[in-house]
């Protein structure tokens, strides 16, 4: 099991702090199958290695197809014995309690694992990421009793129920930009409706997934309803999506795997799919906007926060003419707040990306629009602790309308920012990508506020804030963002469906 923090009664606070509660960590790489920790099968390991300073913190355990059976055929055998699926709802309420009660209690954990495996700052997973796990879990524990079937009208002498039932064994792939926090996206609603899971957690972060199946045992949870298997999506992901025993599938990631796991479903069992792929989010600054500054701030947030990272985040800033200039300028002061640095400083606005690798493909995009258009802020390349993850918050601007970065997705700090004349043509830019997933909007208007948010294609539209959730508000995409609804009590849809009993009694 990953070592407790060795001290539980002060909280770090200082980079010295964190620094020495990271290096009292122990962490396990290995799978965790049928209830405890086994060595993947196929004997791969992997030198998993901190992306901010480049040292390895564990040999994570890269399992194959024949790993991905065996937790498939212990899900099924656990499902099939009803001790999780014919529970009570209190009894699974009572126990996803207890396991947020622990997630809790081991929430500094949490979080350096998250931050160690994939860079992002502790300042946010310390207090948002790992205390959020805990609290969603609570949500859906809570949320279950509180739902209700349904008796519709049916003919005099019959009586028809209609129930939600789990759907047996969900496979779940999660991407590396959330580890902990997207996982209980999909693990808590699955868990609560009565499921079986194995969940490939990303190799490029993976331990706080598996910290958590090991807490759901202790929490109660049967040995053999949750597994992770960590390994590469061409193995794993694949092993998952071909499985003729998995029922459904809940994925978070890019558009191109999420088209791939359509085809794997197709050709296997046809099992469902709730796919949560990519986006490239628009975010308007009407010139009746009361509060440019707050808008230029929260502009800041929507795609330099987690280093811009985020699927949903708001990276194409379209500016009403009459105010472009004085936004710039706001806003690129506002850059200034989102420097890179070390991730387990608490001060750290910006850590690093998640590998060289990708910093490598970020840093290509701001070369194309360093040829193409104007850097007007950033566009450098900081060393941090020797290592070259980290990329300065980026505002580019003046590219060609028909430029290729309007379309893809960079998925780093770097925000694209371009004037518009109407609100016809601000409409009109937001919906012209492929995608579907968010969409912000600043206006003073009340009314311009409704007309332009029924008009734009995107599953959450913010407005006068930028890329709003919550527990309680369904998160997902149109077009080629994807299908299905992470978060909210329609989540549960994703994971049961309907089932009618028809009583004839005269």
């Amino acid at each position: 099991m990953t070592a407790t923090l060795t001290d539980t009664t002060t909280r770090p606070s200082t980079l010295a702090d964190w620094r020495a509660a990271a290096a009292a960590l122990t962490i396990d790489g290995r799978p965790f199958i049928d209830g405890h920790r086994v060595d993947a099968r196929s004997g791969q390991t992997h030198a998993k290695t901190n992306p901010a300073t480049g040292e390895v913190i564990s040999q994570l355990h890269l399992a194959d197809g024949s790993d991905v059976d065996a937790a498939v055929a212990s899900a099924r055998a656990a499902f099939d014995a009803g001790d999780w699926s014919r529970a009570s709802v209190t009894h699974r309420r009572e126990v996803l309690l207890r396991l947020a009660d622990l997630i809790e209690a081991r929430s500094d954990e949490f979080a350096l694992l998250d931050t160690l495996d994939m860079g992002k700052p502790i300042g946010e997973s310390s207090t948002i990421d790992a205390p959020g796990a805990a609290a969603l879990f609570r949500f859906y524990g809570e949320a279950i009793e509180k739902l209700s079937d349904e008796i519709p009208v049916t003919p005099t002498g019959s009586t028809a129920l209609v129930t939600r039932e789990p759907l047996g064994v969900i496979g779940v792939i999660v991407p590396w930009n959330y580890p902990l926090e997207i996982a209980t996206w999909k693990i808590a609603p699955a868990l609560a409706a009565g499921n079986a899971l194995v969940v490939k957690p990303p190799v490029e972060a993976s331990h706080s997934i598996l910290l958590l199946a090991e807490l759901a045992v202790e929490a109660g949870v049967p040995a053999g309803i949750l597994h992770v298997v960590p390994g590469r999506g061409s193995v794993v992901g694949e092993a998952l999506g071909r499985h003729m025993d998995v029922d459904m599938l809940g994925f978070t990631g890019s558009t191109q795997v999420a088209k791939q796991l359509q085809v794997y479903a197709g050709e296997s069992n046809m099992k469902r799919l709730a796919l949560e792929a990519g986006g490239k989010s628009a975010n308007f600054i009407f010139a009746d906007t009361e509060d440019l500054g707050a808008a230029a701030e929260k502009a800041a947030f929507g795609i330099f926060y987690n280093q811009g990272e985020v699927c949903s985040a708001t990276s194409r800033i379209f500016v009403e003419r009459d105010v472009y200039e004085e936004f710039l300028d706001l806003f690129a002061a506002a850059a200034d707040s989102y420097q890179p640095g070390d991730p387990l400083d608490p001060a750290t606005a910006i850590g690093s990306l998640v590998s060289e690798k990708h910093a490598d493909e970020v840093w290509d995009c701001i070369e194309q629009a360093r040829a193409d258009g104007t850097i007007v802020k950033g566009g450098n390349r900081p060393e941090i602790n020797g290592m070259k993850t980290f990329v300065d918050p980026t505002i580019v601007t003046d590219l060609p309308a028909d430029h290729r970065l309007h379309e893809h997705e960079v998925f780093g700090p770097v925000a694209l920012v371009t004037p518009f004349d109407s609100e016809e043509e601000a409409i009109a830019k937001a919906n012209e990508t492929p995608y579907g997933l968010a969409a912000a909007l600043w206006t003073g208007s009340m009314s311009r506020a409704h007309r332009v948010s029924s008009r734009l294609t995107a599953g959450t539209v913010s407005v006068n804030t930028v890329d709003a959730l919550g527990f309680t508000t369904p998160f997902g995409g149109f077009k080629q963002s994807g299908f299905g609804r992470d978060l909210s009590v329609h989540a549960l849809e994703n994971y049961t469906d309907l089932k009618t009993t028809w009583l004839q009694w005269e």
